[in-house]
């Protein structure tokens, strides 16, 4: 459905606009990402802006007409390349082509999409997933009370829940549109994500997906069936199996791998590459593969304290999988996961499919872009050796 810029933002907030996202800014705009979403301040509706610079994020309050008109200057000059919409109806989404030209599409959500309500403007933090509505699984998993409380002992894993979302949120613009989405969680464990990942995806937001869970433990992902038929989640299961066995599906869309231990990771982060999946989002663990090969001389005054050379192996191990994703077509980003007092294991590892690399030629894109540094440690990690021996 065709439509130009200017309308598609008059009937997105006609319809009620819950959520704004502007991305795909230039890589040397100072302005990266912006949402837009309402907020009650003094019994009136207002729309609260959050602009993304940098490490820093800065909030404005402004009427219906101004988000409008912003919203449109800012798709209009250049600033942002592509924009999602969601209304209680609808959901537009924005591209901006090189020459300007803009390609305007609308769908319309799923019956019963429940409504999200404009927040309180207030100091308090605004979750996607809000202290006070009781959510069904978060309750069978010990997160909240009946009433919708947060258990104060878990208020960490809220957080951290809420956070990722947060994550899924900015690379929605990235996944494939009208059709279902394939999404695989690696590792998934008691699923607290993956579970917030269905409702938040599906329930929520009305996305037609299939989400399967992987883990070994064979009690846990029986456990974790159960609950998801109780909460009638269709589209959601829980397989027991090792990552780098997995050949259950052929093409995957969203890759998901959070605290796979060591060189779990690797073999995620291939078979995502492998599937060609447009997005992956990765929390690595327990990186020790590059701290026993490493032999680097001019570094050892350094390595030859044990802590230090564990830290740095890790950081090392993630800034080369970043690399690896790069050479492969990714735009790979590494961030904060959550904050370093709560976990040292705090990285996770953000890669959205950006070009398309042949498989034939993704070995030698790898040893172009990692070879140098992988000789000056000499080491040989797994994902490395995993790529250069595709046939």
């Amino acid at each position: 459905m065709e439509q130009t810029v200017k309308e598609a933002i008059t009937r997105s907030m006609e319809e009620g606009l819950q959520r704004a996202v502007l991305s795909n800014a230039p890589k040397t705009s100072e302005l990266t990402k912006v949402k837009v979403y309402p907020v009650i301040i003094g019994g009136k509706q207002q729309y609260q802006i959050e602009e993304y610079r940098g490490v820093q994020v800065f909030h404005a309050n402004c009427t219906e007409a101004e988000a409008a008109n912003r919203i449109s200057d800012w798709l209009g000059e250049g600033c942002f390349k592509q924009a999602e919409l969601l209304s209680v109806f609808s959901q537009w989404t924005i591209l901006i082509g090189k020459k300007g030209t803009a390609t305007v599409k609308c769908r319309k959500r799923q019956d019963g999409s429940p409504v999200v309500m404009p927040r309180e403007h207030n100091r308090k933090k605004q979750y996607l997933l809000e202290e006070g509505t009781p959510v069904p699984f978060l309750i069978d998993l010990g997160v909240m009370t009946k009433d919708g409380t947060v258990v104060k002992a878990k208020y960490d894993k809220f957080r951290q829940i809420n956070r990722f979302l947060e994550f899924v949120e900015d690379i929605l613009p990235a996944l494939p549109k009208n059709r279902e989405l394939t999404i695989l969680d690696f590792g998934c464990g008691k699923s607290y994500l993956t579970f917030a990942l269905y409702h938040y995806l599906h329930t929520v937001n009305g996305y037609p997906v299939r989400i399967v869970g992987l883990d070994l433990k064979k009690d846990v992902i029986s456990h974790c069936n159960r609950l998801a038929k109780t909460y009638g989640y269709e589209k959601l299961e829980f397989l027991c199996g090792d990552i780098a066995g997995y050949t259950g599906m052929e093409t995957v869309d969203m890759v998901v791998t959070l605290h796979a231990c060591d060189t779990a990771t690797d073999y995620a982060l291939y078979k995502a590459i492998r599937w060609g999946a447009s997005v992956i989002l990765s929390v690595p663990c327990c990186q020790h593969e590059w701290n026993r090969q490493m032999e680097c001389e001019p570094l050892q005054p350094f390595l030859r304290y044990g802590i230090v050379k564990e830290r740095m192996s890790a950081l090392m191990t993630d800034a080369f999988r970043a690399n690896a994703l790069e050479a492969c077509g990714y735009k790979t980003q590494l961030l904060e996961f959550i904050d370093m007092e709560h976990t040292p294991k705090n990285i996770l590892l953000r890669a959205i499919k950006k070009e398309k690399v042949e498989q034939d030629h993704i070995a030698a894109c790898v040893e172009r872009g990692t070879k140098e540094i992988l000789s000056y440690c000499k080491t040989e990690p797994t994902l490395y050796r995993l790529l250069t021996e595709i046939e």
